[in-house]
């Protein structure tokens, strides 16, 4: 639960702090000097929403090398390292995109695609991955990462992510204005918005911010499906991506840090802040499809 309770307050904490610094510079002031302007809130709503979504995007890969301890190989030492970057590769020109940086991380079985441009991704495998499962297995995996980079995953994300910040930061302060209207309709003076403002858009953006979360939690299920039919399709056969989805389903995945959780190959609570579907689900999915 609490890698879960992490990923989701990520964009909110981001919001929270752009908040709070736009706060600081007055423009909430500006914002309800003379009345709400929703015109200009919705402007700010928008920066505020998408900046913190595309911040998160930009810093992607370097906090997944770091939280990870992520070795990108650069130079393969040995020849089981080759055929992970030979395989990456050879994904990758078959998708159409640049070949990705390939990694391998210290930790149970799990994998993760993350970055902020399609042809400057990364690839990421654990060692419990690579010890837990045939060759075939683990290349289905990093097909299905591939996959994930090549449909523009991160990036569809982070969109939706930014339309749903915008939608709370929005809401939050509307009802955070006509909050603090009603506890000072007796005061006469024009002093901007007062703490009634401030503390009930902290609390209606972390609210808020959960609802979001389902909704995107919601999308990232979807795309797990997507990208479970691009490593059949990448592979030419769907049989390899079932074993490794049914081998998943006999380990516990190694879970990642919040900033990836919504990335690796397996993860996810079964519930509504789940970033996977069932593995069941999955298997059956590829079954009918095709």
């Amino acid at each position: 639960m609490k890698r879960i309770l992490l990923f989701v307050l990520t964009n909110v904490a981001i919001m929270v702090v752009l908040g709070i610094t736009a706060s600081v510079l007055g423009v909430n002031r500006f914002l309800t000097a003379n009345g709400l302007d929703l015109g200009m809130l919705m402007g700010f709503s928008l920066l505020i929403g998408f900046g913190g979504a595309f911040i998160s995007l930009l810093m992607s890969k370097p906090i997944a090398k770091w939280s990870t301890g992520a070795q990108v190989i650069k130079q393969p030492s040995n020849a089981d390292e080759a055929w992970l970057v030979q395989t990456v590769h050879q994904f990758a020109e078959r998708a159409g995109i640049a070949p990705p940086e390939v990694a391998i991380y210290e930790g149970e079985p799990n994998a993760f695609a993350t970055g902020a441009f399609k042809n400057s991704a990364l690839v990421a495998v654990s060692t419990g991955l690579l010890r837990g499962m045939t060759r075939e297995e683990v290349e289905a995996v990093l097909g299905h990462e591939v996959a994930h980079i090549a449909n523009g995953d991160m990036v569809t994300m982070t969109l939706i992510q930014g339309v749903m910040n915008t939608f709370v930061v929005f809401i939050s302060r509307v009802v955070g204005y006509f909050v603090d209207a009603f506890l000072r309709r007796n005061d006469t003076s024009n002093s901007g918005p007062g703490i009634g403002y401030f503390i009930t858009t902290i609390v209606m953006d972390i609210l808020l911010g959960f609802v979001a979360a389902i909704v995107v939690a919601w999308f990232s299920r979807q795309r797990e499906f997507r990208a479970d039919a691009g490593a059949a399709q990448l592979m030419g056969r769907k049989q390899p991506m079932i074993n490794a989805l049914q081998r998943l389903g006999g380990v516990h995945a190694g879970a990642l840090p919040k900033t990836m959780a919504a990335l690796g190959i397996a993860g996810g609570l079964g519930s509504l802040f789940a970033t996977h579907p069932p593995i069941e689900e999955r298997i059956a999915r590829l079954r009918e499809n095709g």
